[in-house]
């Protein structure tokens, strides 16, 4: 049978077997989307991988707070926590996707959805925000403002997004919802461009530092790998979301995607949070009297 099919195929156009090709991928593809155990399979597997990414950030604090108990909340540890966070709920979220995906108020879904993402974009930004204040600092810039700028931004998101969600809880109109995934998108595009601009102006101004002063290669290294992993992921999500608000094919909310929302946090959150907190694994130096205090 499958030597007869296949020399049926053979005897086609070449047009006539694209579409015949087409056809059947179209065909495997909603098999996939509509089948219960692939739906359990991608999003159990992005369930474990975020508890995983979950369980190294929480180590990983562990240790930066017995290195250095004294210095507080510093910017390192904040970073840390909040990555766990962020990836423990998304665990905990796609662990329970059945009922997730299900609720008959769908902004439920899309709070569950949507908070850990906010939440992502407060983490990484948080490392735009140190970058920043340590290039102000070598300039002889104020530094003060940053954070208050951080916050603010910040808060500005939250309390919009806020908004949208009670909208959505009272009218579920279609159009408030096109208006959040453009949100969304704007969102992430302001995230690109903070790591573009200090990201690319830290990394420029080590390059200038004497070849032989200390550490000089690694923050390089660190510097412009962390700047090329997060300015990528985010520059992926703006572009999914934007699609996606106008192509209902590409939805993310829904259960019958496993395969797209499965790429999607792989490739957006997983595996850029993983290989930052592989780069950024060093333990700070533990305090010598009288030393010089980190920026907190």
């Amino acid at each position: 049978m499958r030597k007869l099919a296949s020399s049926s195929l053979s005897t086609l156009p070449s047009p006539q077997m694209a579409a015949a090709a087409a056809l059947a991928l179209g065909g495997w593809w909603e098999q996939v989307n509509g089948s219960p155990e692939w739906q359990d399979g991608a999003f159990f597997s992005l369930s474990a991988a975020y508890a995983l990414v979950s369980a190294v950030a929480l180590v990983q604090l562990i240790r930066i707070q017995l290195r250095v108990p004294e210095f507080g909340w510093t910017t390192q540890k904040v970073f840390h926590l909040m990555n766990f966070i962020v990836n423990g709920v998304r665990a905990v979220v796609f662990g329970l996707h059945a009922h997730v995906f299900l609720f008959q108020t769908k902004v439920y879904t899309l709070v569950l959805l949507e908070l850990p993402g906010l939440l992502f974009f407060s983490t990484y930004t948080l490392l735009v925000l140190f970058w920043a204040e340590i290039y102000h600092q070598a300039k002889n810039l104020p530094t003060r403002k940053l954070r208050i700028i951080y916050i603010a931004v910040n808060s500005c998101i939250y309390v919009i997004q806020v908004c949208i969600w009670i909208y959505l809880g009272i009218h579920d109109n279609p159009l408030v919802e096109l208006v959040c995934k453009i949100f969304i998108s704007v969102i992430s595009f302001i995230a690109l461009l903070g790591f573009l601009i200090y990201g690319g102006r830290l990394f420029f101004m080590l390059r200038r530092f004497p070849i032989e002063s200390k550490g000089r290669r690694k923050k390089l290294y660190e510097v412009g790998t962390v700047t090329a992993i997060c300015f990528t992921c985010f520059l992926i999500r703006c572009i999914v979301m934007a699609v996606s608000s106008f192509d209902t094919d590409l939805s993310l909310e829904v259960l019958d995607h496993p395969i797209l929302d499965f790429f999607y946090y792989m490739l957006t959150e997983i595996l850029p949070s993983a290989l930052v907190l592989f780069i950024l694994r060093k333990l700070p130096p533990k305090r010598v009297p009288g030393q010089y205090q980190p920026i907190r």
